[in-house]
């Protein structure tokens, strides 16, 4: 066994001995406490149970006095019986005959107060039916003339009122000598057979426990206490305490051996360092060092063997204390270039710094871009040092990976230095004596993007992880660059690709603060930058601007009745169909929620209900297929629309509007769209119009192709509405749609709509629907 190993076994038997021992104190300390505290528990209920009893029987005593003092007893027992002082008074003579009994008196037999049992007619048999307490009745010579008994029923309800008073359940027995049957009982069923077979070895105050966890004690029958009662409370021990104190003892366990392990590795960490610098230094590494952790006889040798060291490489030291120093002084600008997004002015500075740093006379940064080529970015000294047969082409230099010496680096991976030949100067790159060239990858090592997109796979995994390549050409006062060098130029390249890396996390930051990460759209944030956009461009080039407002139906009900799980499907797989319904320059956004916004430039009233109504066929003719669900949910969307200018003359306004018209379609009964009205207040402008133009039947307004004006004979000049309408009303019911004819070229959509044809992206998706956007909102 080796020397961290005993030292591990030797701090666990000192550790963990302890840790068993106080468990098992723990684990025998809870037992006794919580035996204690029951006990006591069931003194106090034994206690107020003879408490109780005994004002009980006092009371009955009382009642029968008053009766025995009475002219007319029946008459007194009677008032009191009705006054509920008693359940029934019993009267007999001196022969034991019943003068009289109390109508619906309990069943016999009575327990008297003093212990003796007997029935109604003075006989005992059977469970307890009545406590009762007997008095003698005298004339007003003294002569004795017979007894007067009060009782009170022994029922459910009066063992519950006993279980109340105490607190404990309560067991009335059928008799004081064993525990076979149960008279009245406020045990639950589960426990009370245990409790009762436990009360059959109980005697006078003992306690005792059953399997379940209760304690259990005999009360009576006796002389303060005639009735057979049996007490019993829940073990206040917390559930599951074994297994948690086993629990506790393995995770104290793990803990040692884990303390046992660290403090072992810390014992004997100076002599394995001690033992690997030793190494280091047979195989002519000077720079090795032991560090110095304590003041005994290892620290002292640890010092002794760095002294030594020290001293055998100071001349080494020397040598390279100013090369080290200008790296240190390369890696604080690096760190200042890499917090600035100006990429081309962080390269060229990076550029300099390696070129200044090397002596270099020329040099490159090339990135990769989509494709797998390797394009310049900036260049230093280049000029004169191209290829003859493209020295009148363009100055950019473009390699492909794999291709040359800086392609063979980026494929590769794998850093180069050494003496170009003339004849081996590959077409694309500078002529040059001698090179080095080290790539830059991504910080974290792994995949990244081009400049251009997503690079391509390759056949080796450092093309994967390459960013671009820093080369240097032709170094002032030597035949080659050197190793020194070759280290300088990965430190430059380490900024360059940190530089690199941080530009284009920032332009991922932008993109995803303007989209819904759900769905795929624009987010609301984008929206209110690209309506003023759009209305300011409208307005400027005196185009029509749709704004559709969709929301959709009962949305709340999908996610009470499937989950905001199947919610989120829904949400993004409606976004999906909006996508495929509109074109390419149309923009679509999720305002919040269920809540969808639309803008169609350069599109009248009538192409935004035809895009209604398609949007409105598609999410209702096909159920969305959700995850986890036998069936598909079925959707509706209702639609909004306003056009700039005719309903708003700024992008609020037209929101608004479309919002206003989206209740309306709400109010119509869902399914369905509407347009917003015209409004009165809006400023007019005239515009020059075709004379032979005429305002449609629908007096919708309209952009793109004119309407064909036919005139009838003697009478005025109306519009053709089979050319570039629509035969479905616009605001026509719930399951009007346009025919499928409508998408073929030429059809009303392309007519009504003017700009490009639609296009149809690909699907998005995310993790979560994103805060409601704030703002006024009525209920759908």
């Amino acid at each position: 066994m080796t020397l961290r190993g005993r030292l591990t076994a030797a701090f666990l038997v000192v550790v963990l001995g302890p840790v068993l021992l106080g468990a098992l104190f723990v684990a025998s300390t809870l037992a006794a406490v919580d035996r204690s505290r029951s006990t006591e528990r069931l003194a106090v209920a034994a206690s107020t149970v003879r408490t109780s009893v005994d004002a009980l029987c006092q009371q009955l005593r009382a009642t029968a006095d008053a009766v025995a003092l009475t002219a007319d007893p029946a008459v007194a027992a009677a008032q009191l019986v009705g006054r509920g002082l008693a359940a029934a008074v019993l009267i007999t003579d001196v022969a034991g005959q019943v003068k009289y009994l109390s109508p619906g008196a309990p069943s016999a037999p009575w327990q008297h107060c003093a212990g003796s049992t007997e029935g109604a007619n003075g006989t005992s048999a059977g469970p307890v039916g009545a406590l009762a307490a007997q008095v003698d009745l005298h004339d007003r010579a003294g002569t004795r003339l017979g007894t007067v008994t009060a009782a009170q029923r022994v029922d459910p309800a009066f063992v519950a009122r006993l279980a109340a008073v105490t607190g404990v359940a309560v067991t009335l027995l059928d008799s004081g000598t064993g525990a076979a049957q149960v008279t009245h009982t406020t045990e639950s069923r589960d426990v009370r057979d245990a409790v009762l077979a436990a009360a059959v070895n109980v005697r006078g105050d003992q306690v005792t426990e059953t399997n379940e966890g209760r304690y259990v004690r005999r009360l009576g029958p006796s002389d303060a206490q005639p009735l057979p009662l049996v007490l019993s409370v829940p073990s206040e021990r917390p559930p599951g305490l074994h297994a948690t104190l086993v629990g506790v003892v393995v995770l104290a366990g793990l803990l040692a051996v884990l303390t046992a392990w660290r403090l072992a590795r810390v014992t004997t960490r100076p002599l394995a360092e001690l033992a690997g610098a030793v190494d280091r230094v047979a195989q002519g590494d000077l720079t090795a060092r032991v560090p110095v952790r304590s003041r005994d006889e290892l620290g002292r040798l640890a010092a002794a063997f760095n002294r030594m060291t020290r001293e055998t490489g100071s001349y080494v030291a020397a040598l390279t204390s100013n090369r080290d120093q200008l790296r240190g002084h390369l890696a604080v600008l690096g760190d200042t270039l890499a917090s600035t997004h100006d990429l081309q002015r962080i390269l060229r500075v990076i550029l300099r710094s390696a070129i200044g740093a090397t002596g270099a006379r020329a040099g490159a940064v090339l990135l990769v871009e989509t494709g797998g080529v390797l394009v310049a970015q900036c260049t230093e000294g280049l000029d004169g040092r191209w290829p003859t047969e493209e020295a009148d082409g363009p100055q950019t230099l473009r390699v492909p990976v794999g291709v040359g010496v800086v392609g063979a680096v980026a494929a590769t991976g794998e850093p180069q230095r050494g003496r170009a030949e003339p004849t081996d100067a590959p077409t694309g790159e500078p002529s040059c004596r001698t090179y080095v060239a080290v790539p830059f990858a991504a910080p974290a090592g792994g995949a990244t993007t081009t400049l251009g997109g997503p690079s391509g796979p390759t056949e080796d995994a450092g093309a994967a992880a390459a960013l671009g390549v820093l080369a240097l050409y032709d170094r002032l006062g030597a035949d080659e660059f050197d190793d020194d060098d070759l280290a300088t130029l990965r430190t430059f390249a380490g900024h360059a690709a940190v530089a690199v890396d941080n530009v284009r996390v920032h332009e991922e930051a932008q993109r995803l603060s303007l989209t819904d990460p759900l769905t795929g759209l624009w987010n609301y944030r984008y929206l209110r930058e690209s309506i003023r956009r759009e209305v300011e461009r409208a307005s400027r080039f005196g185009r029509m601007l749709s704004v559709l407002a969709l929301d959709l139906d009962r949305f709340k009900d999908v996610n009470d009745t499937y989950g905001h799980a199947a919610g989120d499907t829904v949400l993004a797989e409606f976004a999906r169909r909006v996508r495929g319904e509109i074109r390419e320059v149309d923009l679509a956004f999720r305002q919040g929620g269920e809540e969808f916004v639309l803008l169609l430039p350069e599109t009248d009233a009538r192409g935004a209900a035809i895009v209604a109504e398609r949007l409105g066929a598609a999410v209702r003719d096909t159920p969305i297929a959700v995850e986890a669900y036998a069936g598909p949910v079925l959707v509706t969307v209702s639609v909004g629309i306003a056009v700039f200018p005719d309903h708003g003359s700024t992008g609020r306004e037209v929101l608004e509007a479309a919002d206003d018209a989206l209740y309306a379609a709400k109010a119509a009964g869902r399914d369905t769209y509407r347009v917003a009205e015209v409004r009165s207040d809006l400023p007019t402008r005239e515009i020059p119009v075709l004379a032979c133009a005429v305002s449609p039947p629908d007096g919708l307004p309209r952009a793109g192709q004119p309407v064909q004006a036919t005139r009838e004979p003697g009478g005025p000049a109306r519009s053709d509405p089979a050319v570039g309408v629509p035969e479905s009303s616009l605001a026509g019911p719930a399951h009007a749609r346009p025919d499928s004819d409508d998408d073929t070229p030429g059809s009303a959509t392309g007519g009504a709509r003017a700009g490009p044809d639609a296009a149809r992206p690909g699907s998005g998706g995310g993790a979560s629907s994103g805060p409601h956007p704030p703002r006024q909102s009525r209920g759908r």
